[in-house]
């Protein structure tokens, strides 16, 4: 969890210091054509490692030696015994013998072809090529008179079923989700995706850490310039260790400073290819379910793959209600608070009576009030995310109604302060998106503080701010809150409103695609 500026450097100064005494032997870097030399050489950089298993053997029926690398554990061993030990040691011709084996420079191919049964293998002559190679899961082979090894794809990830994702669980939809191995989440993304123009572009990531990154898109429709942005922000990254796709996130987006998520993080398989098909960019990273969309916008925060798969008149119903509830989500408490404090006259005769004589007895003001029960609810809700599912669950259900009861009560809040927590909370479980809804409750306490402050006017005040701030920000080009501003005529149609799919023809204007028209609808 440290990047390049945190973390110490001695335990790359010990592994760097290893590397330059093996190129001290080698002034080179590469290997030579004596295995007793090669083997030193990686011995002297991850020999000291327990699991790195030697194996050593000779070439069929003849005295050539040859030694296999690998480290336990992170390959098939099964792989291993049948496709590489046993046809190198057994079934070699007996007509073959060292003296008429081929010559060096033949030697590589020789093998290639006649031997080794396997469907990855590669040629390499670099020290820290290979090194890399047996640190992420590959099986080496040197033989004694070639300077070059052969890196054999023996990798065996276990990898967890591709179950529905817990965090964007649909009522009618596909019931599959990403996992953690990349090869099954491109698979996927292969599968509901035939089409020749899907271009995947594959880089490494992290000095250390090594991950394969993967991003794909949609060669002839997707804008070039978008491509050509996105590949500069994942090559120009400079870090040792990436753990998760959030890395990735934070170094390649726009606005480092903004609330607002501006690459959108999925693990729905089904959201990656309908915005790959739009002209989108997707990107994958190993080790983790989650991939990331890009660009995004505000709009899509607050869309789900269930809108298109039911009836287009429940499905704009259901996201009006994602809008109200955002808007509740942050402007409800400081309403609330503004007109507790500031504008009571604005508050209707009896309705007013009501609030003052619930209120009786409170020793706080509204703000305070507000404060106390908002913190409460979000550390409930911390609370259980961070404990067991079961127990999590009811810590969350339970003591949000122990909370509340237990500080009307007390007479510490009033009981139209709990209705409109409540409220609050439960609107702010409707944002699909989980960054999303971060970021809109986070915003919710500096509107509560405005209105303390200044009543409604604070809030308007903090309303054309935050509006100022959407209106500048920008994800890989393209406008946030897009299509609201600029205005574009033919992407309303799925903004607020999702239309029947038979009038959805075009891809969204804002991203400015090679081809515009979707032939699949």
């Amino acid at each position: 969890m440290r990047n390049k500026k945190w973390q110490s450097d001695k335990p790359k100064e010990k592994t760097a210091k290893k590397m330059n005494n093996s190129k001290n032997n080698n002034k080179s870097g590469h290997f030579s054509d004596q295995i007793t030399s090669n083997l030193k050489q990686v011995k002297q950089v991850i020999g000291h490692n327990s699991d790195v298993i030697f194996r050593s053997f000779e070439l069929g029926f003849t005295k050539l030696q040859a030694t296999i690398v690998y480290i336990d554990g992170m390959i098939d061993k099964d792989l291993i015994q049948n496709t590489i030990l046993k046809q190198m040691m057994q079934e070699l011709p007996k007509s073959y013998t060292e003296e008429n084996l081929p010559t060096n420079q033949d030697l590589i191919q020789w093998i290639q072809n006649n031997i080794l049964s396997i469907s990855e293998i590669k040629e390499e002559s670099s020290l820290e090529n290979t090194i890399n190679a047996i640190l992420t899961g590959s099986t080496i082979l040197f033989i004694n008179g070639s300077n070059s090894v052969f890196i054999l794809g023996t990798k065996s990830i276990k990898s967890r079923p591709n179950e529905e994702p817990i965090t964007e669980a649909l009522v009618r939809g596909p019931r599959e989700g990403f996992n953690e191995n990349i090869i099954d989440n491109k698979i996927l993304i292969r599968r509901g995706l035939p089409d020749p123009a899907l271009t995947i572009d594959e880089y490494e990531i992290g000095k250390q850490s090594k991950k394969k990154l993967l991003i794909f898109y949609l060669d002839g429709i997707t804008n070039p310039d978008l491509i050509t942005i996105t590949k500069k922000r994942i090559e120009k990254i400079d870090i040792d260790i990436v753990l998760e796709s959030g890395y990735i996130e934070q170094l390649i987006e726009d606005n480092h400073y903004s609330p607002f998520p501006q690459i959108q993080s999925t693990e729905r398989p089904d959201r990656v290819i309908s915005a790959l098909s739009q002209g989108r960019i997707a990107i994958l990273l190993d080790g983790t379910p989650f991939a990331l969309i890009v660009p995004v916008t505000f709009p899509m925060l607050l869309q789900s793959p269930e809108d298109y798969y039911e009836r287009w008149i429940p499905g704009t119903l259901i996201r009006i209600l994602r809008f109200i509830s955002a808007y509740i989500t942050i402007f409800l408490p400081s309403i609330y608070i503004s007109f507790i404090s500031f504008h009571q006259g604005l508050i209707p005769t009896k309705l007013a009576i009501s609030i003052a004589a619930t209120r009786e007895g409170v020793p706080f003001p509204s703000f305070i009030e507000a404060l106390i029960m908002e913190v409460s609810i979000e550390i409930l809700r911390e609370a259980g995310l961070r404990l067991p599912r079961p127990v999590g669950q009811t810590v969350g259900l339970v003591g949000g109604l122990v909370v509340g009861e237990a500080a009307v009560k007390a007479g510490i809040v009033s009981p139209i302060m709990v209705i409109i927590v409540a409220i609050t909370a439960i609107s702010s479980f409707a944002i699909p998106q989980y960054g999303a809804g971060i970021a809109l409750r986070m915003l919710r306490f500096i509107s509560m503080f405005c209105a303390a402050i200044w009543g409604l006017y604070g809030v308007l005040l903090f309303t054309l701010l935050l509006s100022i701030h959407l209106c500048k920000l920008k994800s890989f080009g393209v406008p946030y809150i897009s299509p609201a501003t600029p205005y574009r005529l033919g992407d309303w149609k799925d903004f607020i409103i999702r239309v029947p799919l038979s009038t959805l023809k075009k891809r969204p204007q804002m991203l400015h695609t090679l081809d515009n028209i979707e032939d699949d609808q």
